[in-house]
C-alpha cells in the first residue's frame, strides 16, 4: 500500500472520530495515534496532519459543495464514514492540489474498505459531480483557463 493511501486511512479514520466526537482537531490527532499504537510509536504523517486540518478548516465549504450534490440527502444523515470520504475528498480535490482523477480513485478505494459498494457508487456520483462543478468554476473564474 503506498504511503499516500495509508495517509489518507487515517486521514479518513482522524475525521470519522473528529465528525463524531466533535472534539478540537488537535485532540482528535491525539487521540487517534495515542489509541491505535500500543508499543510501537510511528512518526507522526504531516500529510495525515494537513488533510485533517484543511478538511475541518474548510468543513463549511466543503460540505456545502456536497450536500449541492448528494441529491435527497442531508450531510447529517449521511452515513458518518461517507460522510467523512466526501469532505476528505471534496478538500484534496478542490484545495489540496491533488488531481481530481486521483482524489476520486482514492476515495472509491477508501469506500469500498471501510463501507460498502452502495456508497462507492453514491461516492462516485457527488465527487464526479462536484469534481465538474469545480472545473466549470475555474473556467469561468478571472484569470481561470477559460479566460
Amino acid at each position: 500500500m503506498s504511503s499516500r493511501r495509508r495517509s489518507r486511512q487515517r486521514a479518513l479514520q482522524i475525521l470519522y472520530l473528529w465528525d463524531t466526537r466533535r472534539q478540537p482537531v488537535d485532540e482528535a490527532i491525539n487521540a487517534y495515534y495515542e489509541t491505535l499504537y500500543s508499543e510501537e510509536r510511528p512518526e507522526r504523517d504531516p500529510f495525515v496532519a494537513d488533510l485533517v486540518r484543511g478538511a475541518i478548516e474548510h468543513v463549511a465549504e466543503v460540505d456545502e459543495h456536497i450536500s449541492r450534490h448528494a441529491e435527497h440527502w442531508r450531510m447529517e444523515r449521511m452515513p458518518a464514514v461517507d460522510r467523512n470520504i466526501l469532505r476528505l475528498a471534496v478538500y484534496e480535490m478542490s484545495r489540496g492540489g491533488t488531481p481530481a482523477a486521483v482524489t476520486i480513485d482514492e476515495a472509491l478505494e477508501l469506500a469500498r474498505k471501510f463501507s460498502n459498494e452502495e456508497s462507492v457508487q453514491f461516492v462516485n456520483g457527488v465527487l464526479d459531480a462536484v469534481h465538474r462543478e469545480l472545473e466549470r468554476d475555474q473556467k469561468t473564474r478571472p484569470g481561470g483557463a477559460g479566460a
